[in-house]
């Protein structure tokens, strides 16, 4: 095995250093550098951009001797890394090493989210089993991309060693997530290392704490044959006092004990075209669990064992999830036909006998959920129209529709438009407004006595689920890939986070904060009063659903696409 002299080690990481003052760090008064936060270019700040340097052989050479030369005792390791920076560092890494005599060096990478076509992977390349694993990027800011590896990697039964990287941005005491875990953190450089070239220096004493992950997980339940085509939210998972309810790809509605996420009954439903079956989220009442399916059907369950009470047959396929009215004797929930231009509705079905009391037609999908206003006995149903339409609870009669879009004849045809609504309403009981989102990226509040638009908050992409209430203000999440908090009392923005990837998750409030799950897999604490992060869970695949919450226990039962659900317990060390 051949022995780099000091020299040559010195000249490597000389000419390293010189090139990411040259090449590499880059400023926003000499190139506009993107903000997420804004969504507009800036002129200011600084970057590092080491893929101008990373596709260049020396550099990339230079790299690999370096890392070879600290790593070559601790062999034999397998080398990954998260697409994309860390797809030419693993592979002129691995060439380096079967190039000094080491033949049977492995290496892979970690897709940012499973891919949605051919074999649908996670982890692209060959795993060796009980091979200890090396994780190498270019940068370490904050750490999540690489939390995020080691959770994936943990999960398919793999030990992280060690966090690897051209450059550090903070004190390494700031990584307390690896510390915990004994993952060593090592680098070449260090910011610090350049405070005199480019005057930057370590971000350790910044505002940002090291984040928290005050967490421990309890059980995971994985149900079969997920579908990882349709990347949107899906079954939500509702908890009473000992069971856990939501529904999944393969067809199976399941109830699971809160204790171990054992089976306790589940619950087969017809064949669904496309792959789709329950994509409903479960609403509880009394003593039956009721759920819609893209069977067409809607299913009354009996909660303790799973038979069936009652069944609805009237749709061709039912996305919606049911909301009941156990005051007025009735459950209410949007419905999809095959018809042209008569492709949506809503019902309402008896909650006792699932016989139909009354139902509208809509001329596009009714994926939405209805949101019944128990003080006034009316229900709220939005479409894929971009209408808003308010009915009498007990009698159907129609009270007024809001269109907050003009679909074409084209879009109603086809069931979809620009101005979809997906998900469901708040209601601000103190403004008498209701408060939905829709897929032109629109915050819309209407007045509930007359239908009139009072505000409109534009993001920059599509709203897929509901929105919630804190306080004087609501919240909601964006297919923009940030959070949003905006007053109800002048209508502006108060805050704003980014959460890296698209979110199709509803936000779920607990105390003062707000958890947010998105295309990351990662859960994020926010403070719900300014949009600062506070703490985050990660698990391998999307967030698409809002989790459920048990304040008894503190526990969090996290939904991911691939029909996973995670348990989690806060913890307070």
């Amino acid at each position: 095995m051949p022995t780099n002299s000091p020299e040559t080690l010195d000249l490597a990481r000389a000419r390293i250093k010189e090139a990411i003052v040259k090449e590499v760090y880059v400023r926003g008064e000499n190139e506009p550098i993107g903000d997420n936060t804004s969504g507009t270019p800036r002129r200011s700040g600084w970057l590092f951009d080491f893929r101008r340097a990373l596709m260049r052989p020396a550099f990339m050479h230079d790299v690999s001797v370096l890392f070879w030369e600290d790593h070559k005792n601790q062999y034999p390791f397998q080398v990954g890394g998260l697409e994309i920076a860390a797809v030419p560092l693993v592979t002129g890494i691995a060439q380096h090493i079967y190039r000094s005599g080491s033949e049977d060096i492995t290496s892979f990478f970690i897709r940012k989210s499973r891919k949605k076509s051919g074999l649908m992977r996670m982890v692209e390349g060959p795993l060796m089993p009980g091979r200890p694993v090396i994780l190498v990027d270019d940068i370490l800011n904050s750490g999540s991309s690489f939390i995020r590896q080691v959770e994936v990697l943990d999960g398919l039964g793999y030990k992280v060693r060690e966090v690897w990287t051209i450059l550090r941005f903070r004190d390494a005491s700031f990584y307390t997530y690896f510390h915990q875990r004994g993952i060593a953190v090592k680098t070449l450089f260090e910011l610090n290392d350049f405070t005199d070239t480019l005057q930057v220096k370590n971000m350790a004493h910044q505002h940002t704490a090291p984040l928290s992950h005050p967490y421990r997980g309890i059980w995971k339940f994985a149900s079969e044959n997920p579908n990882y085509l349709y990347v949107v939210a899906k079954s939500d998972p509702v908890i009473d006092d000992t069971r856990l309810y939501v529904g999944s790809d393969g067809g199976n509605f399941y109830a699971l004990h809160l204790a171990d996420g054992s089976i306790a009954w589940s619950y087969k439903v017809g064949f669904a075209s496309k792959g789709k079956s329950i994509f409903s989220s479960p609403a509880l009442t009394n003593d039956v669990v009721i759920f819609g399916a893209y069977d067409g059907n809607v299913y009354a369950l009996d909660k303790k064992t799973g038979k069936k009470r009652w069944v609805f047959f009237d749709a061709d396929h039912i996305g919606s999830s049911p909301a009941p009215a156990p005051d007025i004797g009735l459950v209410f929930i949007g419905l999809e036909y095959g018809l042209f231009k008569k492709r949506g509705g809503i019902a309402a079905i008896d909650i006792h006998t699932g016989k139909h009391v009354w139902s509208d037609r809509h001329p596009a999908f009714t994926h939405a959920t209805p949101f019944y206003i128990g003080k006034h006995r009316e229900v709220v149903i939005g479409s894929n129209d971009g209408v808003v339409r308010l009915y009498e609870g007990k009698t159907g009669k129609q009270q007024w529709a809001c269109a907050l879009g003009h679909a074409s004849d084209e879009e109603l045809g086809s069931g979809f438009s620009r101005f979809d609504i997906k998900d469901s309403f708040v209601y601000d009981e103190k403004r008498d407004l209701l408060i939905c989102g829709t897929m032109d990226g629109s915050l819309c509040a209407i007045e509930r006595k007359t239908g009139k638009e009072r505000f409109r908050y534009k993001a920059q992409f599509g709203i897929y689920s509901s929105p919630v209430l804190y306080r004087n203000t609501v919240i909601f999440n964006s297919l923009d890939k940030h959070t949003y908090c905006i007053s109800l009392d002048t209508f502006t923005e108060k805050w704003r986070t980014p959460a890296h990837a698209r979110i199709f998750s509803a936000p779920l409030i607990v105390g003062d904060s707000v958890y947010i799950g998105a295309n990351t897999g990662r859960l994020s604490e926010l403070s719900a009063e300014t949009g600062v992060l506070r703490s985050f869970i990660t698990l391998s695949e999307r967030i698409t659903n809002k989790p459920a919450y048990d304040p008894r226990t503190e526990r969090f039962y996290i939904p991911t696409f691939a029909n996973e659900v995670y348990c989690f317990e806060r913890t307070h060390n």
